[in-house]
């Protein structure tokens, strides 16, 4: 029996005071995909350490990972990466600061330097908000995301 490799992935549940979910839109190896902001566990850090990182590397952005959400309870296969099974971790998570980043009014609002990054690196990201009356399922790509916006909209 072949093993298969586990990809944990931790992710964050942004809501700031106006209602509005934290997306990221990204553009990977010629896909784009909706997602909530967060990535991969890194070999010795804990997943709230790994929440903590991430939105520092990808926002510039202190925040509180305060409470778990939802943990994946079913296989998903990676949609990059053949061969690895998703475990996907969700939390709430509080900004500590404003936002510096730069945030879109619609999907997929690169500048010219997000392409250029694009072209250098196959994948490049931007960050919007999305109003809790238009926010779902639908609003995001990869399955256990829509999984997880369909569960907070019934919280």
């Amino acid at each position: 029996m072949t093993k298969g490799l586990f990809n944990v992935r931790v992710y964050g549940l942004l809501v700031n005071e106006a209602r509005q979910v934290l997306v990221s839109d990204e553009y990977i190896r010629g896909d784009y995909y909706t997602k909530f902001p967060g990535g991969g566990l890194e070999f010795g850090e804990g997943t709230r350490d790994c929440l903590v990182r991430e939105f520092m590397e990808e926002m510039n952005l202190e925040v509180e990972v305060t409470e778990h959400l939802y943990t994946t309870d079913f296989f998903q296969m990676s949609a990059f990466t053949p061969g690895q099974q998703i475990i996907a971790i969700y939390y709430k998570v509080k900004a500590l600061q404003p936002i510096v980043v730069p945030l879109r009014n619609k999907p997929f609002d690169f500048d010219t330097a997000q392409l250029r990054t694009y072209e250098e690196t196959g994948e490049t990201e931007t960050f919007r908000l999305i109003s809790w009356e238009d926010f779902s399922g639908e609003a995001v790509t990869l399955p256990i995301d829509k999984i997880v916006a369909d569960l907070i909209k019934k919280i």
